[in-house]
């Protein structure tokens, strides 16, 4: 999979090069976001957890592949995980990644688009709350986690802000050494700047 990045990575770059006269292709626009998560953990064995509301924060790399269509690279820290209620007893599951979406933007003319891409995420931190007690499980997780994020967006041209909302679902067992199949799934809703943005 490191060799599929690259690859990906390759195809946002070289395009660019051929083109950037016409349209300013692969020219990249940078910018910030943040935003709020609504994620949980869908288990195969039927178990259910509630929603854990946390936060993203990331950097974000436009590049126009012409005048419609764009791939946009971000690099997200993502507060991800679950909670579940045990006779009585809340326990929040706390997991934080690093994520590496890689998201193929359709643009329309009026500052709307439409995305959707694969994405991978580097486990950095897990650990499992009750109330004042809180426990590191990260061994027990695998550190690399993929998912398919697709979403829609605006921005105002004029400024270069912006509003998103993006849907991941998660590919891959997070479990290291449970039979029970975990996976991450959880809405985005966040705001974004592009500097020097001119579309």
């Amino acid at each position: 999979m490191k060799l599929y990045l690259l690859v990906a990575l390759a195809v946002i770059l070289i395009p660019g090069k051929s083109n950037a006269q016409q349209v300013h292709i692969g020219e990249p626009h940078f910018g910030i976001k943040g935003g709020l998560n609504l994620y949980n953990i869908h288990n195969d064995n039927g178990a259910n957890y509630d929603t854990r509301t946390s936060f993203n924060l990331g950097l974000l790399a436009h590049f126009h592949l012409n005048k419609v269509f764009a791939v946009q690279p971000e690099l997200v820290y993502s507060q991800q995980g679950a909670k579940f209620n045990d006779a009585g007893v809340e326990t929040t599951l706390k997991l934080g990644y690093i994520n590496v979406p890689i998201m193929l933007q359709y643009m329309f003319d009026n500052g709307f688009r439409f995305e959707a891409g694969p994405q991978v995420g580097f486990l950095t931190s897990a650990k499992a709350v009750t109330g004042k007690t809180s426990v590191d499980f990260k061994d027990n997780l695998n550190t690399v986690d993929f998912a398919l994020g697709i979403g829609a967006g605006y921005i105002n041209p004029p400024t270069g802000f912006g509003v998103d909302a993006r849907y991941n679902l998660g590919l891959t067992n997070i479990n290291k050494n449970s039979s029970v199949t975990s996976m991450n799934r959880g809405f985005q809703l966040g705001v974004f700047y592009q500097f020097m943005h001119n579309k």
